[in-house]
């Protein structure tokens, strides 16, 4: 009797290490990511902020997991031609994209929206919050945001405003600026960042309220002028350039995000490493650097929840923006 006891006792005993090893190998198998190159699908053109702040994650990414990102520039309809590559790929991880404010506005500007920005979608990380600059063409002979608005107050209907395309960052930045300083302008969209650069320069458009990475190159060599940042603080790299709130205009105040996401239905420990990955990378001095160089203060402290709860707030401002806009649908 007690050898068949301790036949038993080895036998389940033998199950159990069986059974331990098996789900061993099972989580080997499930975090075995990445083993190959991530497409990482960006909205907006090179040079953009969104392209220049994932072409900065993703040199550091590839050098913490050893895999090459590949950014793609997937432009299109205000940015759906790209969201719909990102929601349409597989729910592996080895295609994720980078949502800027378009992410969340351009399906709002359609009457009958491809996707919707947050049901057919996964977040996974914050990289940024970056707020804007109001930009000023030379031909306006202005110091000052002051001095612009009054310029506009003056000639009412008369100043354009660059962007680039309906509900871009640029546009909806712009749109909080105007309402809070009461200036009655035009709105001029164009096609890309170098275009919107000559329009300033020529005096094609007044102004232009660019996220501070595609500002900076505006004003950098003495060819604009920066008139205040849409952020809370100072940018400490422009410690001259004065906040919209210290002007007196607190209802300018903006400061948009941008963060990774992925197809709906990515799974768990896939997030959870590329969220991991992305916040080792952006500690990395060289990535540092060069995200607070372009005004962006890198978000290290937010989780995959509050950066998913983030996005949902954020829909639900620009939707309310977008209707008291009044932008009609197609």
């Amino acid at each position: 009797m007690c050898a068949m006891r301790l036949l038993q006792q080895q036998f389940f005993l033998g199950l159990v290490i069986l059974f331990s090893f098996g789900c061993k190998q099972i989580q080997a198998q499930s975090i075995d990511f990445p083993n190959k190159p991530i497409r990482m699908i960006v909205t907006t053109p090179p040079g953009s902020a969104g392209d220049t702040i994932a072409r900065a994650l993703a040199q550091g990414m590839s050098e913490v997991n050893r895999q090459q990102h590949i950014v793609e520039n997937r432009v299109g309809a205000g940015g759906i031609i790209g969201a719909q590559a990102i929601a349409s790929a597989q729910a592996d991880g080895y295609t994720i994209g980078v949502a800027v404010t378009s992410h969340v506005v351009a399906p709002l500007l359609q009457s009958k929206p491809p996707y919707h920005p947050i049901n057919d979608f996964t977040p996974i990380a914050q990289i940024i919050v970056m707020p804007s600059m109001v930009v000023s063409s030379l031909k306006n002979n202005v110091r000052t945001l002051k001095d612009l608005v009054d310029l506009a107050k003056a000639k009412p209907g008369e100043l354009n405003f660059g962007s680039l395309g309906d509900g871009t960052a640029a546009h909806l930045a712009a749109e909080i600026v105007n309402r809070a300083t009461k200036m009655k302008v035009t709105h001029i969209p164009y096609r890309s960042v170098g275009d919107s650069y000559t329009g300033l320069w020529s005096g094609d458009v007044q102004f232009v309220v660019f996220l501070t990475p595609s500002a900076v190159p505006v004003f950098q060599g003495g060819k604009a002028l920066a008139l205040a940042t849409t952020g809370r603080v100072r940018n400490p790299n422009f410690p001259d350039i004065p906040t919209v709130r210290e002007l007196g205009y607190p209802e300018a105040e903006s400061e948009l995000t941008i963060g990774l996401v992925g197809p709906a239905n990515l799974p768990s420990e896939v997030v959870r490493k590329i969220h991991s990955d992305a916040v080792i990378a952006m500690r990395l001095p060289d990535v540092r650097d060069r995200l607070l160089k372009q005004g962006a203060q890198p978000a290290v402290d937010v989780s995959t929840k509050q950066y998913g709860e983030h996005l949902r707030d954020e829909y639900e401002m620009f939707k309310k923006l977008i209707t008291t806009m009044g932008i009609k649908q197609p």
